[in-house]
């Protein structure tokens, strides 16, 4: 049986509730987390150097309200890569080569975790519906629709997050389409091919369904922005909107926003990663702002961001900041915690794994992540 058909059964088994969740499982009355992917790769001189960064926010406002560490690495071990895909599976998992190829294609990094993401083993330990865990996915990386769930015996598909993205936003959007049936006959036959197009994507199947309440998220951000696609934001400001919007609506206790458009610099345009870092930031300060006015929030939540990855600093290069060599600058990054229980203007002035993000949130949140390999920041909380 391959994975995809042994899903099916497993998502029909789910929505009919043969499969209940931990019996033990108790309510959730711990910090809201919210964990930012500063990503696509950046080096720390744009970042975190107080002169050159392109994210003040970040470096002046946001780093002063918690524990700064500016001193990350990812560990230099045989087949651990500096690529998008790994560095975010490190974050969830807290463990290095935690994943398996999917099915990728050359630079497509295809991956799916191999062990329990931060995700699973918080709808393990607690009783919470799928969408008070969400992960906020850019549009241009459908390969991380995978990161929802692990493949880990004990956990896996029951235990999983819900997904905002575009690719999500398009399923709806086609499958509302075809089920109306008022369009006109080529609006159909379109909408079957992108429908189709968009569920070959994933060879696992995207099942069970998503949530009524995300399914109802999706209705009112149609609702609101249409089916043309050229209302709503786009790029990393779309993933801005999704995450604002989920604050307000889904009030999730666990969310990963997986920023990604400094990663565009591959192509040899250094304004386009600098302008990119820039909106990040600003991401950053409207997330933040959204938390500082919402009483659910405003004291109870943690924000932990880091990035994926760094990205090599050699000018010689014909096309600059690189990732994909392995170099001492791609394994080099950082990280800015802040909110309840952490202290305040605090560096820790020593090297840290990357490897210690996702025990060291397990710690706060109050469960364990018994296959993560990395150390919990112990020291950080006040």
């Amino acid at each position: 049986m391959d994975r995809r058909t042994f899903n099916a059964g497993l998502g029909a088994a789910i929505s009919t509730g043969a499969m209940p969740k931990t019996l033990f499982a108790r309510e959730y009355n711990g910090p809201n987390v919210i964990l930012v992917r500063f990503g696509g790769g950046v080096r720390r001189l744009e970042t975190i150097d107080e002169t050159a960064t392109y994210a003040p926010y970040l470096r002046h406002v946001l780093a002063d309200r918690g524990v700064f560490i500016p001193d990350m690495t990812i560990a230099q071990i045989d087949g651990v890569n500096t690529s998008h895909a790994e560095g975010t599976l490190n974050l969830l998992t807290g463990r290095y080569l935690s994943y398996r190829d999917a099915g990728s294609k050359l630079l497509d990094d295809r991956l799916e975790p191999t062990e329990p993401t931060l995700f699973e083993y918080l709808r393990d330990a607690f009783d919470l519906p799928s969408h008070k865990a969400l992960l906020i996915n850019g549009e241009d990386r459908p390969q991380e629709e995978f990161f929802t769930y692990g493949v880990h015996d004990h956990y896996g598909i029951a235990y999983r997050s819900e997904m905002l993205s575009l690719h999500r936003f398009k399923l709806y959007k086609f499958a509302q389409i075809l089920a109306e049936g008022a369009a006109d006959e080529p609006t159909l036959v379109n909408a079957q091919e992108q429908f189709d197009a968009l569920m070959a994507s994933d060879p696992r199947a995207i099942t069970p369904d998503q949530s009524p309440e995300v399914t109802a998220f999706w209705q009112r951000w149609r609702a609101h922005f249409g089916d043309d696609g050229l209302k709503n934001p786009r790029g990393d400001r779309l993933l801005t909107a999704l995450a604002t919007r989920a604050l307000r609506e889904l009030r999730p206790r666990l969310m990963m926003v997986n920023y990604q458009d400094p990663d565009y610099v591959h192509w040899g345009n250094a304004s386009h990663y600098t302008r990119a870092i820039a909106v990040i930031d600003d991401g950053l300060q409207r997330l933040v702002e959204t938390v500082d006015a919402d009483p659910f929030y405003r004291d109870n939540t943690i924000f932990v961001i880091t990035p994926d990855c760094g990205r090599d600093e050699n000018p010689l290069m014909g096309v600059p900041f690189q990732h994909h060599f392995n170099s001492r600058a791609a394994h080099e990054t950082w990280a800015v915690i802040f909110g309840t229980g952490i202290e305040r203007g605090r560096t820790l002035d020593r090297r840290i794994d990357q490897s210690a993000i996702a025990p060291t949130i397990a710690a706060l949140m109050g469960f364990k992540a018994d296959r993560a390999e990395g150390d919990t920041l112990s020291e950080i909380i006040a």
